[in-house]
């Protein structure tokens, strides 16, 4: 496993994109809208995704603001095969709340599981081309 990203929501995208760029220095790896899912995804970094962590930064359409502390998602991880981490994860007493399959408008292959604060960790299955995240 490698660890992929940590996921923010923001209530203004291009703003949240010109603080992590602008004042930070990082660059803007990429960028996708959604509109069947209603949400657009930014990537930003200091290196590329393939050479390590990076921030997902999340706008839900119509969302402009969040509480503090709401608008944390998730963290990432890349796996080779996210069913098989799913059973691995349950045999250790973890809990699995979103069973391995194709994210809701892309074919990326993910799955969701808890830690004990109910904190949510994406696992992500590796692919050539995974560039698709949920909102």
């Amino acid at each position: 496993m490698r660890l992929l990203h940590t996921m923010l929501r923001v209530g203004d995208l291009d703003r949240a994109i010109a603080f992590y760029t602008e004042i930070l220095g990082m660059r803007l790896l990429r960028r996708k809208e959604y509109p069947e899912g209603k949400f657009t995804l930014a990537f930003v970094g200091y290196q590329e995704e393939s050479a390590g962590a990076v921030i997902e930064l999340t706008y839900n359409w119509g969302v402009d603001h969040y509480a503090l502390g709401e608008g944390f998602g998730h963290i990432a991880l890349e796996v080779e095969n996210a069913a098989a981490a799913c059973d691995t994860i349950r045999q250790r007493g973890g809990k699995v709340v979103r069973e391995a399959g194709p994210m809701k408008h892309g074919s990326t292959v993910i799955a969701f599981v808890e830690d004990p604060d109910g904190y949510r960790i994406e696992l992500i299955e590796k692919s050539a081309d995974f560039v698709e995240h949920p909102a």
